[in-house]
Parts: C-alpha cells; structure tokens; sequence
C-alpha cells in the first residue's frame, strides 16, 4: 500500500530582530538587502506623521523593511530596554559569493565587506577557504547582531 502524499501549507515569515533604535537598523538591513520601507498605514503620508499620532511610549517603538519585489521575508524590529547580551542563536546569511569559489569568491566578499563597514557594520572573524569550507565573513550590524557574509 501507498502512502498518500499530504498536503503541506508553506508559510511565509518574518525576521525579528530585538534592539534600542528600530528606525536606524531597519535602514541599516534596507542597504544591506536593497529592501525597502513599507508605506506608512492609509490615511498617513509619513511614517513620522503616524508616530505622531500614537503615546509617547510607542512612537519610534517598531519599524520594517521589505522585499521590493515581494520574495523575501519581511525585517521586523521592535525596541526592548535591555541590550545585546549573548551571541544571537540564529543570524542572517547574506548571500553575496553565491556560485563563486576561491580567491574571486573572496573578493566578492571583501568589497561587500568594505561597502557594509562604511554603513556601521564591523568585522567579526574573517574564514579563509580550506580544503572543506569555502571563505566566509561574520560580521556585525550596527547594533551588535551578527549575520554572516556568504
């Protein structure tokens, strides 16, 4: 007997990321990705006007950023009080050397590397290849969450 094929429900998601300025990082991620911010709720022609409108302990408290053309998750950042304390559990992957091995996958990430340090990202631990793993740059965003160049 043949076991039927059940049907699976894929899900879209999206990323959240914990810190103090919601605005600033969600710009930071927008550079990083080329994704964008969202338009502000009906009836707002800012996201500043929006804010505006809400108490004082809520304005600036989130902030997104999407895909432009609709394929990738959306970034949520919410403000909490306390700060990075650990190393994150789960990161991004930010797919630059895709396809490209040795010294001109290097290069690929080097200059991203360059491009996302002028942007307040620094440099963690850079991974030359060796014969098992291809090279690999873990770095930080402007808030200490680690994400990795790959």
């Amino acid at each position: 007997m043949t076991a039927t094929p059940t049907e699976t429900t894929v899900r879209k998601f999206q990323v959240t990321f914990d810190c103090a300025d919601p605005e600033r990082v969600a710009r930071f991620w927008c550079e990083v990705l080329g994704y964008v911010v969202p338009p502000p709720p009906a009836g707002f022609d800012t996201w500043n006007a929006f804010n505006a409108t809400l108490p004082a302990e809520h304005q600036g408290a989130d902030f997104a950023c999407v895909d432009p053309k609709g394929d990738g998750p959306r970034l949520y950042f919410q403000r909490v009080p306390e700060g990075k304390a650990v190393k994150n559990r789960v990161h991004l992957d930010v797919r630059v050397g895709t396809g490209l091995r040795g010294e001109e996958r290097f290069a690929k990430l080097s200059a991203e590397c360059e491009r996302l340090q002028k942007l307040g990202a620094s440099v963690v631990l850079i991974q030359r290849a060796d014969e098992f793993n291809e090279s690999c740059i873990t770095m930080q965003d402007i808030e200490g969450n680690e994400f990795c160049l790959d």
